[in-house]
């Protein structure tokens, strides 16, 4: 027998469903100062933003603006020592009368012709696997991690007692150990040969072409063996002392847009988002995602959520984002004015979590809202049922 169900039990099912769909996503204010109060997570900390906390953190971003000139400052200019696979070009001379390299007419410039030695360029000679050259009459030079200047002091030592007072220069013709590498936001990657001059950063992408995007809003990494730094584009160019001289194998790469952090809760939307070179304030990011949502978002719950490098970081004002390390939760409260000041020097890191939680009184209205809907389908049925 088939039996029929009242429409006061399937409004009332329909009401606990309601109530439990109720549950907003994420945690509320009281839910996350309460994980601040309480020891679930070792060594978290729940941070006010304030004025105070704000120039404690900027002090060492700005110690870091100089980050290049402090690691990476100490490269000495390259180009004169030659390593394997270069190409040098040896040109020797000898007093008159030569005794090997043979005699040129040279003009004085007065209507006379006199005789004397001509210069004798030999081919260029690839330093292989061995790291030596031979030179004709001197025999093999030993090449590899010399200078040029004392390949030519060995090759005028070995031609001594042969030639008439020798005299040897040497060049690096193809340069292919000595050099830098660009890569990345350039408009054309490319090694670039390093010499005595002393190629520094902006010289490498200058001749790569420069950046696709402008150069202030890129993030420049500098690679140098097991050493691996960023800085801001806009830092190099304020602060010449980053402008360091490279040394052979460094990597330089421009990214833009390298960094990001995520948006949850009640913001006006939830997503990644991606920032170019450093220096995003909160209050950028806050205008980025389209603010809060005037009816759910808590002006008294926006939290950041970092790991830090140190238990007292917040206090000792190291901010550097880290993959692991001491849990920070920094609250801002944006009913007080004074923390929208705060906001505009408040600097957003990579990895950073910015959530927005729901505002009591919009989970009220919620609540109020689901249980009317579906009280009044009871009432309904009530006045219906026979």
């Amino acid at each position: 027998m088939h039996m029929r169900r009242s429409p006061v039990i399937v409004a009332a099912t329909a009401l606990i469903f309601s109530l439990t769909a109720c549950q907003t996503v994420g945690p509320n204010r009281g839910a996350v100062e309460k994980v601040g109060k309480q020891t679930t997570v070792p060594g978290l900390q729940v941070v006010d933003v304030t004025q105070d906390v704000v120039q404690r953190l900027s002090a060492p971003l700005a110690a870091d603006k100089d980050l290049f000139a402090r690691e990476l400052g100490g490269a000495q200019p390259v180009g004169t020592t030659v390593g394997i696979g270069d190409t040098v070009e040896v040109t020797i001379w000898e007093a008159s009368p030569p005794a090997l390299f043979g005699t040129a007419n040279l003009d004085t410039g007065i209507g006379s012709m006199v005789e004397g030695s001509r210069p004798n360029t030999l081919p260029g000679f690839l330093v292989g696997p061995s790291g030596t050259i031979t030179v004709p009459f001197a025999g093999q030079i030993a090449a590899a991690g010399r200078t040029t200047y004392q390949i030519e002091q060995d090759i005028v030592r070995r031609l001594e007692g042969r030639a008439h007072l020798p005299q040897a220069i040497v060049r690096i013709s193809r340069n292919v150990t000595s050099t830098a590498t660009v890569l990345g936001d350039v408009k054309q990657p490319l090694q670039v040969p390093l010499t005595p001059h002393g190629e520094r950063v902006l010289d490498a992408i200058s001749a790569a072409g420069g950046t696709n995007d402008p150069l202030d809003l890129m993030t420049i990494q500098l690679t140098r063996g097991d050493v691996v730094r960023r800085i801001a584009a806009k830092d190099i160019i304020a602060d010449p002392r980053n402008n360091v001289v490279l040394a052979s194998g460094d990597v330089v790469t421009a990214l833009y847009q390298p960094y990001s952090f995520t948006v949850l809760g009640a913001a006006s939307k939830n997503e990644e988002v991606r920032f170019e070179s450093t220096g995003l304030m909160l209050s950028q990011a806050l205008g980025r995602v389209g603010g809060l949502r005037s009816d759910t978002a808590d002006p008294k719950g926006v939290f950041i959520f970092r790991w830090e490098k140190s238990a007292n970081s917040a206090a000792a004002g190291d901010s550097s984002a880290a993959t692991s390390g001491i849990p920070v939760i920094y609250r801002i409260d944006l009913k007080q004015p004074e923390t929208y000041l705060a906001a505009q020097r408040f600097e957003m890191r990579n990895g950073d979590v910015l959530y927005v939680s729901n505002s009591p009184v919009s989970e009220f209205q919620r609540f109020v809202s689901l249980v009317a809907s579906s009280i009044l389908p009871i009432s309904t049925a009530r006045a219906i049922a026979p």
